[in-house]
């Protein structure tokens, strides 16, 4: 890969290192120059920039991310599409994420240009949160070193990197009674272990209680071992001291075999592992009466995701193992927490409310093209995209329209005066975003050919806090429609006047627009005259 300063006369099929900014647009890192960036960079007095070309073995970064992100990701683990180099990978549900951690250290010494975080082996996380990142470092990776990289994650014997969803575990508990001992702290324990249980997808099937002594516990056992479950609970009346202790005499006398006593977990250093017919059972630490996290929620999870348990698994877990309540560890077993949203929430706005004057009497929009209403091609790929919720702006025949996307899961938003320009109806749907919309993406209704691929492309660009605020496709280097724009621009966007576009606020905040290059021209296509009309039915025909 050759990276320096290039004469702007030589640069076309160069990809710029540095954002450029012209009059009235912005070329962002990592843009191919075409012929007319090239003029138009010569034009503002640019006469070199700096960029890269790549050579023969270079793999470029979202090519080498993609094939990587294949390579290493296991199931429950979802792909995203991969932009400037970067791969992010997502629990597709609630589970324990697992790593191959000597995998992870191999794959990250190979090569500065390979690079893979995650989030740590073992830890829970609800679906949609995010697991992991390949990054390639520079705009290509040498091929060498990618093929070598694959080469250590075909060659593990298990999927380097996955999520193990929760089982449906089915648990009895059982607890001991000594005087000194409350009813009321017994009901509480069977709350908060219930909710424990249910937090990992399980359930509570059974509780029962007995004596404070060996036999009366075996005998308790015995009669728990019969009922259908997966895991049973044991929770002293007096906290276990040592191996000879009421817990683990009293399981063993039931058949079972205790394997470790002690944890390198606190609180939770109290916890007993052991065994009856290959079924595990847990002696619980005192701490497992409250619901703050413990040690036995560790191995709960575990459990509750099919991960066994053993004895060097309990002693592997002391690095990490002093428990703190910080923001990130809350209180985690009163109910459910809430899983953090993993992406921004996005609304797609139809513009559908336009007069259609150009197209004559006829309103485009209810113009049929591969057998259904233009409009519909639209809200159907908005629809059908990652966008959390659609509403269509309607006002010109707007009966008609609404009538024609009936049965959609769209809501519609009538803009009183569609009639005073473009912007009327983008400020009425921009009204009516509900208040948690992190972005909005404006589509127009006049474009049959956008599919839900290329929206999903322009919200899995968006990313605020980088720098990618406004995203929008290009083709050739022309920019096209729908555009994302971030929330914080809605009350600008309520400013424009007429059929005044958003061009100006695109330069505006030229730093913050981020382009998506499509491979087809869908997002220049929008159909205004009846010749364009003709010119898309014509290229439909096979």
């Amino acid at each position: 890969m050759k990276f320096g300063p290039l004469p702007t006369a030589l640069a076309e099929g160069a990809v710029l290192a540095h954002s450029q900014v012209l009059p009235d647009r912005r070329l962002g890192k990592g843009h191919v120059l075409n012929a007319a960036d090239v003029a138009d960079l010569a034009d503002a007095g640019i006469d070199a920039v700096i960029a890269v070309r790549f050579e023969p073995e270079d793999v470029p970064e979202d090519t080498a991310a993609a094939a990587l992100a294949e390579a290493i990701a296991g199931p429950g683990l979802r792909i995203e599409a991969p932009f400037t180099g970067r791969v992010n990978l997502f629990a597709e549900t609630d589970g324990v994420f697992t790593a191959d951690r000597a995998a992870i250290d191999r794959l990250n010494g190979l090569h500065e240009a390979i690079t893979i975080a995650t989030v740590p082996a073992f830890d829970e996380l609800t679906a949609g949160r995010m697991a992991a990142t390949i990054k390639i470092i520079p705009f290509a990776a040498p091929r060498d070193a990618l093929d070598a990289a694959l080469a250590v994650a075909h060659a593990a014997r298990e999927p380097v990197l996955r999520l193990r969803p929760y089982r449906p575990l089915r648990v009895h508990l059982i607890q001991t009674e000594l005087p000194s001992v409350a009813a009321k702290t017994l009901d509480k324990t069977v709350r908060i272990t219930a909710e424990r249980i249910e937090a990992v997808g399980g359930t509570l099937a059974g509780e029962s209680r007995c004596a404070h002594d060996e036999a009366a516990l075996a005998a308790a056992i015995d009669r728990a071992h019969g009922a259908d479950i997966d895991l049973l609970l044991v929770a002293g009346a007096s906290a276990i001291t040592d191996r000879r202790d009421v817990l683990p005499a009293g399981i063993e006398a039931a058949g079972g075999v205790v394997h470790h006593f002690g944890m390198p977990v606190d609180p939770g250093n109290l916890l007993l592992l052991a065994e009856r017919d290959g079924r595990p059972v847990l002696g619980l630490p005192g701490c497992a009466r409250s619901p703050k996290l413990n040690g036995f929620d560790w191995v709960l999870q575990r459990l509750a995701a099919g991960i066994p348990v053993g004895r060097a698994d309990i002693m592997a877990m002391g690095v990490g193992g002093l428990l703190t309540e910080i923001p990130t560890r809350p209180q985690p077993r009163r109910g459910k927490p809430e899983p953090k949203p993993s992406r921004p929430r996005i609304a797609a706005l139809v513009l559908a409310a336009g007069r259609s004057s150009r197209m004559g009497a006829d309103n485009k929009l209810l113009m049929p093209v591969d057998g259904k209403p233009m409009v519909a091609h639209a809200v159907d790929a908005a629809l059908a995209s990652r966008a959390d919720m659609v509403l269509v702006v309607t006002g010109h025949q707007a009966e008609a329209v609404e009538a024609a996307l009936a049965g959609r899961e769209a809501r519609f938003v009538r803009s009183p005066d569609y009639a005073d320009g473009l912007s009327r109806s983008l400020i009425a749907g921009l009204e009516a975003l509900p208040d948690d919309a992190d972005g909005v993406l404006v589509c127009l209704g006049d474009m049959p050919r956008i599919a839900a691929e290329a929206i999903d492309r322009l919200i899995e660009a968006f990313a605020p806090d980088q720098g990618r605020a406004i995203v929008l496709p290009s083709v050739g280097g022309r920019r096209g429609n729908p555009v994302l724009w971030d929330r914080r621009f809605i009350d600008e966007m309520k400013g424009l006047v007429g059929d005044e576009g958003a061009r100006a606020l695109l330069a505006r905040h030229a730093d913050q627009v981020h382009t998506v290059a499509m491979e087809d021209d869908a997002a220049l296509l929008d159909v205004d005259t009846p010749e364009a009309m003709a010119a898309l039915l014509q290229d439909a025909r096979p």
